[in-house]
């Protein structure tokens, strides 16, 4: 019986890890729906090596064009994160062809934050459930840090729920990037190595390196991004001021909303998440809507949908500061 127990846990730790490189193998060491929890450190490490390799900075050292290319990696990937994979792929807010679909996937999936498919549909079940017991990633049903960080590496939560997303997932190439996810952030990072060899060696006098553009250009512009990411999951459901009612406690905060291009209008975003503009006022700054004004003018996407009229003139709850 031991050795069953032992081969077992062997098979089970061997396709926790191949899940590190394909997702869709997701499922199928559970036993009667349960996922052992001695398998957790798994999706941990992944993570946890991301923020270490990030340490390397102290011997890679820094240059203004390093620096340069994290800001400008971290702005990309939000918007990317702000405008493609949350206001099209989880809320349909505005329209576009299929190739440049699968190019907003691609970018959104070069954020490290797992593939399209999966972001989607956890963000749809975020909004069916805010704040319930069933919200996987609520701080006030499961604290702080298990909104902002916990609940990304639970084992439970790793897979897609396809049925959540039967638009998405009639598409062959949505369905690859989100069963190999760590390949763009893979041909990225590789990109930006060779970035920084190229650039040592043919202008030396910016004092870069390969080494050095891949820590500044990809990791730490990563962890970042990261974290910016999840504070919309954890503090806009803690520290802001809520404009309208609604049955949960997102808020506005107006500091996360300049972090995060836009997302900090979250109170806005949960009275009516079907609008492509977050920050509802002119005062309200929201850069991925400016930038999706952008790519409209551009013709690559079209239909965005506004603000509707009941909505802006609705006259606002008495506002609840967060304490």
């Amino acid at each position: 019986m031991q050795d069953l127990i032992k081969s077992t846990r062997k098979r089970h730790l061997m396709i926790a890890i191949a899940q590190w490189f394909d997702s869709s193998l997701t499922g199928r060491y559970m036993m009667d729906g349960h996922i052992p929890t001695w398998v957790t450190w798994t999706r941990w490490l992944p993570f946890l090596t991301v923020h270490l390799i990030c340490l390397a900075v102290i011997w890679v050292g820094w240059s203004w064009v390093a620096v340069a290319a994290a800001v400008l990696m971290y702005l990309i990937r939000m918007f990317a994160i702000t405008g493609f994979y949350h206001r099209y792929f989880s809320h349909k807010t505005f329209k576009t062809s299929r190739p440049f679909q699968f190019v907003l996937a691609l970018i959104g999936n070069s954020a490290m934050q797992r593939g399209p498919l999966w972001w989607a549909a956890n963000h749809r079940a975020h909004h069916v459930h805010s704040d319930t017991p069933k919200d996987i990633h609520s701080p006030v049903q499961h604290g702080f840090w298990w909104s902002h960080l916990g609940w990304i590496t639970y084992p439970a939560n790793f897979g897609t729920d396809f049925k959540a997303i039967p638009d998405l997932a009639k598409f062959p190439e949505l369905r690859f990037l989100d069963r190999f996810d760590v390949l763009v952030p893979a041909a990225l990072g590789t990109a930006m190595f060779v970035f920084g060899a190229a650039l040592n060696r043919m202008a030396p006098e910016l004092g870069t390196s390969a080494a050095q553009m891949l820590i500044w250009g990809f990791f730490i512009s990563t962890v970042v991004l990261a974290h910016g990411t999840f504070s919309i999951n954890s503090l806009t459901h803690m520290f802001g001021w809520k404009r309208y009612q609604t049955d949960d406690e997102s808020r506005n905060n107006f500091w996360l909303a300049l972090i995060t291009l836009g997302e900090g209008w979250h109170n806005n975003h949960h009275y009516c998440p079907t609008t492509v503009r977050q920050g509802f006022f002119w005062w309200e700054i929201d850069l991925t809507y400016y930038g999706l004004l952008f790519l409209e003018q551009l013709g690559l996407i079209w239909d965005l949908k506004p603000v509707p009229d009941r909505v802006r003139n609705a006259a606002p709850s008495a506002l609840v500061a967060s304490t």
